[in-house]
C-alpha cells in the first residue's frame, strides 16, 4: 500500500530535545531576555525556528515578542548550536536507523519534511550514514509555508508523483500529523518524542506507535 515514507527528524530519529531546549534557554541568556521554562520551549519542537521562540513566550504568558526579534532570536539560536554541535549530540532514537534499512531494503522511499534548515539536517543524515537510503529532504527554508501546512509533504509526493494514498506521514508532534492529514495521507505518530499521546490522538493520526520499529507492522 506505502510506496514512500515520509519522516519528521526531531523527536521521532533524532532524540535532540534535550539539546535545542538548551540552545534555546542560551539564547534567551545571550540577548538577555526574559526566558520561558524548558517544558515551554520544548512545546515549540516542530515548529519553524522563529516561530519557537513566539510561541515559548506565549506558552508561558510572556511578553510577546516581535517578528525581527523573533529572527534575532533564530540566528543567535543558529550561531550557539554551530558551536556547540559534535558528533553524538544528538542520537537516533533505539531501533531507528536499523528499521530504516529495512524499509529501504523493501522498496520503500525514506524522505524527511523538518523544520530543520535543510543543510543542518543533511548534516544529521551523513552523520547518521543513511545518505545511501534517504532519497529526498525538506527543511523549512525550501518551503513558503512550513508545518503544520501540507506543503513539504505535497512537494515531497510530487518530486516522485506517488499519490498521497500510497504515503505515510510519520512524527512525534500534533503539526506532523496535521501536515500529513492536510496532504491528504495516512499518518502515524510516534509517543516517545516531543509530543503527548493525547496531542496525537486529538490531531486524529491514523497510528499511534511507542517504538519505530513497530512501523514495520504499519507498513508491511
Amino acid at each position: 500500500m506505502y510506496k514512500i515514507v515520509i519522516l519528521d527528524f526531531d523527536g521521532t530519529i533524532g532524540n535532540s530535545t534535550d539539546f535545542i531546549v538548551q540552545i534555546m534557554m542560551a539564547t534567551f541568556d545571550a540577548l538577555h531576555m526574559q526566558k520561558p521554562s524548558a517544558l515551554a520551549c520544548a512545546k515549540t519542537i516542530g515548529l519553524p525556528l522563529a516561530q519557537c521562540f513566539l510561541q515559548a513566550c506565549k506558552n508561558d504568558n510572556l511578553p510577546d515578542i516581535d517578528e525581527d526579534t523573533a529572527l534575532l532570536c533564530a540566528s543567535t539560536y543558529r550561531r550557539i548550536f554551530e558551536v556547540r554541535k559534535q558528533p553524538g549530540t544528538v542520537p537516533p532514537y533505539p531501533g531507528c536507523i536499523e528499521t530504516l534499512r529495512k524499509l529501504h531494503q523493501k522498496g520503500i522511499i525514506i524522505t524527511f519534511a523538518s523544520s530543520r534548515n535543510h543543510s543542518s539536517l543533511i548534516e544529521f543524515v551523513k552523520e547518521y550514514g543513511i545518505e545511501d537510503i534517504v532519497s529526498f529532504v525538506i527543511g523549512a527554508d525550501d518551503v513558503t509555508e512550513a508545518k503544520p501546512a501540507a506543503e513539504p509533504v505535497t512537494r515531497t509526493l510530487h518530486h516522485f508523483r506517488i499519490s498521497p494514498a500510497n504515503a505515510l506521514v510519520v512524527g512525534d508532534t500534533h503539526f506532523d500529523i496535521l501536515m500529513g492529514r492536510n496532504a491528504h495521507c495516512t499518518t502515524c505518530g510516534v509517543t516517545y518524542g516531543n509530543g503527548s499521546v493525547e496531542s496525537l490522538k486529538s490531531a486524529h493520526a491514523d497510528y499511534i506507535i511507542d517504538s519505530f520499529p513497530e512501523l514495520l507492522s504499519i507498513v508491511f
